[in-house]
This record gives C-alpha cells, structure tokens and sequence, in this order.
C-alpha cells in the first residue's frame, strides 16, 4: 500500500483530508463527521512523561506496601498484591493468579516503561528501530491494563469484609487510588504524537 503523507483520513466516515501543521492547543475535526482528526502534540512530551514517571514510582509503592490488613479474633493478615497473586496459585486457581498477575502488575509496569523511554529526549535525529516495535507493544498492551478494575473489586471486598472482621487499608491501597488517577491522565495521551515523530524522523534519514 503506497502511503501520502500529505493526506489524512477521517477515522469516522474515510473523508480525506490535506494533512497541515497545528497551532498550540489547535484541533482539526472532520466537517462532515465531527471525528478528530489531528491535534497539537507539540507540549504533549512536556505533559506526560512527569506524569509517566510519577506513576511508576506510585506503581512500585503499590506493590512494596500492603493492601489492606484484617484484623479476626486477636489474628491478623496482611498481603501485598504478588501476594496476592502467589495465594491464588497456591490454591490452586493458577489462571486466575495469571490473569491478576497480566492485568494489575505486568501490562501497567510494562506500558509506564515502554512510555517513559518512548518519551525521552533524544539527540539523534533518527529513532532507534525498537522505538517502532516498542510503540506498537505499549497499544497492544492497554486494553489489558486493568488496575481500576482490581481498585473496585478491592473497595467492594472491603466493604463486605468490614461486616465480619476489622479491614484496615493499607498504604497500597491509597496508591492504588492516586495510581487510577495518574493512568487515566497518562491514557489520555494520544499515541498518534509519537507515530508523528517516527514519520518525520523517517522523513529526515530518507535518502
């Protein structure tokens, strides 16, 4: 297929459009479907990578500290989320641990340290040919981060188990709620900015 880099398509009705360049915070939109088709990304690195970064570091206190520690009858228990994962396999339910351990660990810490070297500064003008490969591993990778959903099953836990025995949260927990945060605003990020920047830095090192 013979690629234009001068046209762009509308993802919602295949209008074509001549490609321009934006202005800060400028957004172009389809006129007959309304679909967005481009937008500056020009601040779009100054934005996210702290953001990135952050919540890498959030990650790693989530799954030094507890989650929570029940308190039953003079007993009490307490987990990490690895621990978590390693008490489902030892019962047993082995698929369920892999799916905890690809879901809440893996494919988070994977996309936040895919992005973050994705987003780093360089000086060659030409990216490195695991920059592309990354960039398509990080996309595969998000429909498969689920750490809001592991949030709510925890606070529904929690709430139900706090009928029985005394729950206290622990720190995991609050970073797991800061964790939410940060991965919905680092979500947000449109990977198109960084297929932009493999475009041109292919554009620059064309013969």
């Amino acid at each position: 297929m013979r690629e234009l880099p001068d046209l762009i398509a509308c993802e919602g009705c295949d209008a074509i459009y001549q490609k321009r360049s934006l202005h800060h915070r400028e957004i172009a939109v389809c006129v007959r479907c309304g679909t967005e088709l481009g937008r500056d990304f020009s601040r779009a690195r100054a934005r996210i990578l702290p953001l990135a970064v952050a919540g890498l570091i959030v990650f790693i206190i989530a799954n030094a500290f507890p989650i929570v520690e029940i308190e039953l009858q003079g007993l009490t228990n307490q987990t990490t989320l690895f621990g978590a994962v390693l008490a489902l396999y030892a019962e047993g339910m082995s698929l369920v641990a892999f799916l905890v351990l690809a879901t809440t660990i893996l494919s988070p810490a994977l996309q936040l340290i895919i992005l973050i070297y994705l987003l780093v500064p360089r000086s060659e003008a030409v990216q490195p040919p695991v920059f592309r490969w990354l960039l398509h591993t990080m996309q595969a990778l998000r429909p498969w981060g689920m750490i809001e959903v592991f949030l709510l099953g925890v606070l529904v836990a929690i709430v139900k188990l706090s009928n029985m025995a005394t729950v206290l949260p622990g720190i995991a927990l609050w970073a797991f709620g800061v964790l939410t945060i940060l991965l919905a605003a680092i979500i947000s990020f449109d990977p198109r900015y960084l297929w932009q920047t493999v475009a041109a830095s292919s554009d620059e090192g064309a013969p």
